[in-house]
């Protein structure tokens, strides 16, 4: 509580502001929140993260040949957590979504994406079609993960930004956006389960961008 409390005070004497601190018993902050939420004592009252621009994450993906990650109505925020976090990891210029058929960033997706949610952009698109189609004319490469494509995603050369583009767990890509993007790849499996949970594809995927872009510095 008491690191708690100069933490708070330490960005209040930097940022100017003042934060109120209340102390409530740990009931109190279960029937605010629900029992299912995991907050360890502590609850902050904060404004939404203001969502990017699709512009401005283009223009820095382009910029510093990095990953941009496109997700196609994956809608477990579970899932999204995880890589948005994997996303921090390998240094993706940002994740892209769109404002319908995507979870809120709230509590679960936060705590599944372990502080990268304030640390990678998220841009909400009205109309993914129409933002893969603005990504490629920017020169970017858009890449759609499919597991029945021909060719393997390791041979894709990653020496400029990319954007990865995951279907949601089952359904896979919508044949709308297959259609928009540049080419399908698959990544190499060789074992009995030819299928990965859709953030440990994505892991990969922004691993193998990671490993690109260091090559062609």
């Amino acid at each position: 509580e008491r690191r708690l409390s100069e933490t708070l005070a330490s960005f209040a004497e930097r940022t100017g502001r003042t934060i109120p601190i209340e102390r409530v018993l740990p009931r109190a902050l279960d029937h605010e929140l629900g029992t299912d939420a995991v907050h360890q004592g502590a609850v902050a009252d904060v404004a939404p993260l203001e969502p990017a621009r699709l512009a401005e994450v283009v223009e820095t993906a382009v910029s510093e040949k990095r990953a941009l990650v496109v997700l196609d109505q994956v809608t477990d925020p579970h899932n999204v957590g995880a890589v948005l976090r994997s996303a921090a990891v390998f240094g993706a210029a940002a994740l892209i979504m769109t404002t319908r058929h995507s979870p809120p960033l709230g509590p679960i997706l936060a705590k599944s994406a372990s502080g990268a949610l304030d640390l990678v952009p998220i841009c909400l698109v009205q109309n993914l079609n129409r933002a893969l189609q603005e990504i490629a004319a920017a020169g970017i490469a858009t890449v759609g993960l499919d597991g029945d494509a021909e060719t393997t995603l390791d041979t894709h050369p990653f020496d400029g930004a990319t954007a990865i583009v995951l279907g949601a767990e089952g359904k896979g890509l919508r044949q709308s956006t297959r259609e928009a993007c540049d080419r399908l790849a698959a990544i190499a499996t060789d074992g009995p389960i030819q299928s990965l949970n859709v953030s440990n594809a994505a892991a990969i995927a922004l691993h193998l961008a990671a490993l690109g872009r260091t090559r062609s510095d």
